[in-house]
């Protein structure tokens, strides 16, 4: 199935969501259409006009928004004195609350991609009677273990990016939470100092989530590259916020009730832990798509493909 038409939104703004921050949304397609939300990975990378184009525009109403610190959404993660102790999981999830109640949704798809889907897991989990349907790629749950391969087991695959990788820490950090390091570096009064770890960060993330030209020109922006870095490492270094590190996979049971596409590549190395496997087994309802030579990137030929057939399913509920 090829992607929609690029289309542009009718409504947009800023919603104050408390503790001093204001999120960015907006909305496009139909004003009567079939309410969906558009969940963007990182954390911190910000929604993008190509995940628009997954939903037809004559039959969704597609909401986007930039999560706390991220893009359009202040203050922003790259701004040295943002408070990211207010940016948490039950945080993001309680803004969504606050976004469907302020555009008058009673229930919507949820999309996600990368930490968008751990984020649409828990929000679908804590508030199932508000989520009609899900469509997940790239899936993470956000799980100790994950950001443990992440951030040291995929060390054994790409030995010389992983030496750069941990030698910018301090040699008494380098055998302990990876990530918590890296978001103390990037808590530095320092300013030469965030900006290495922010490089350093970045450059590992290309190397072991390889992707194309488009989303890696992104790291060449200092203030993006700063504010992902430090979201990310804020999540991955404090457990996601979740209550225990396999809380998601833990109560895949809570989504029983809901249908769900999960459209994964055969070639992401989030694979190796058998995440979405065991997801979609413990999730009654939910389908697997499994596209073979596709990685992470949600853009892959294949998986785009199978996201717009599971959107254009989803229309006629």
């Amino acid at each position: 199935m090829p992607l929609y038409p690029e289309i542009e939104p009718y409504d947009h703004g800023l919603l104050d969501v408390g503790d001093g921050n204001r999120v960015y949304w907006e909305v496009c397609g139909n004003p009567d259409g079939k309410p969906a939300v558009v969940l963007h990975g990182g954390p911190g990378s910000g929604c993008t006009p190509w995940a628009r184009r997954l939903f037809d525009p004559a039959v969704y109403r597609i909401v986007l928004l930039d999560q706390r610190g991220a893009k359009r959404s202040t203050p922003p993660a790259s701004a040295y004195g943002t408070d990211m102790s207010v940016n948490t999981m039950p945080k993001l999830i309680a803004d969504l609350e606050l976004l469907r109640r302020h555009l008058g949704i009673e229930r919507w798809l949820v999309w996600g991609v990368s930490f968008g889907a751990a984020l649409g897991l828990r929000y679908a989990q804590t508030h199932p009677r508000a989520v009609s349907e899900m469509v997940l790629t790239g899936v993470t749950t956000g799980s100790d273990a994950e950001v443990a391969l992440l951030t040291r087991g995929l060390g054994r695959i790409f030995p010389a990016a992983f030496e750069r990788f941990v030698g910018e820490l301090p040699a008494e950090e380098r055998s302990g939470n990876l990530a918590a390091a890296y978001a103390r570096l990037l808590e530095s009064p320092d300013a030469a100092v965030r900006e290495r770890a922010a490089r350093a960060w970045t450059d590992w993330e290309t190397a072991i989530v390889p992707a194309p030209p488009r989303s890696i020109e992104r790291f060449e922006d200092p203030d993006f590259r700063t504010g992902f870095a430090r979201t990310v490492t804020h999540y991955w270094g404090n457990g996601h916020f979740l209550d225990a590190g396999d809380a998601v996979l833990r109560d895949a049971h809570l989504l029983k009730d809901i249908p769900g596409t999960l459209v994964q590549g055969g070639l992401d190395l989030g694979n190796l832990l058998g995440i979405v496997w065991r997801l979609h087994h413990a999730w009654p309802g939910s389908e697997l798509v499994t596209v073979e030579d596709a990685g992470h990137e949600a853009g892959a030929t294949g998986v785009a493909d199978a996201m717009v057939t599971a959107t254009d399913r989803y229309a006629r509920h």
